[in-house]
């Protein structure tokens, strides 16, 4: 079984000229062509914001407001969406719970009523034992 070894850098100056001359090729057109797209879209990028700025100082008295009504009005409804899912949610766990069909959480939630009874019955009795001796 041969093992694979990683091509060294003597190998790779035993391909030929002419392979290594086209990977030279492709990779300055590559690179001189995402080059120039990064330039092309600097330039377009500075046009659009000078053209673009004495518009939006203009219409800011209009676009200020709108933006933060708009935004108010979106968080709005995000918010509302998300309490109704909340409150079916809850009300779909406690439906499972009152017919039996044990959500999850549900044997903590007993053990914790059952802790809550039971301190509740321990102040009770310690309540009575303390009317008693403030009688006597």
């Amino acid at each position: 079984m041969e093992e694979y070894q990683p091509q060294s850098m003597h190998q790779a100056q035993q391909q030929p000229g002419s392979h290594q001359v086209v990977k030279a090729a492709t990779a300055v057109t590559a690179g001189g062509s995402l080059l120039v797209l990064s330039g092309l879209t600097l330039a377009g990028t500075v046009i659009a914001l000078t053209i673009a700025t004495p518009l939006l100082v203009i219409f800011s008295p209009v676009l200020v407001p709108a933006v933060i009504t708009v935004s108010l009005l979106i968080l709005g409804f995000l918010a509302s969406g998300g309490f109704g899912v909340a409150a079916i949610t809850v009300l779909s766990w406690i439906y499972r719970y009152v017919t039996g069909r044990h959500p999850p959480g549900a044997d903590q939630l007993d053990q914790a009523r059952q802790n809550l009874a039971g301190k509740a019955r321990e102040m009770k009795d310690r309540a009575e034992q303390f009317g008693q001796q403030q009688t006597s």
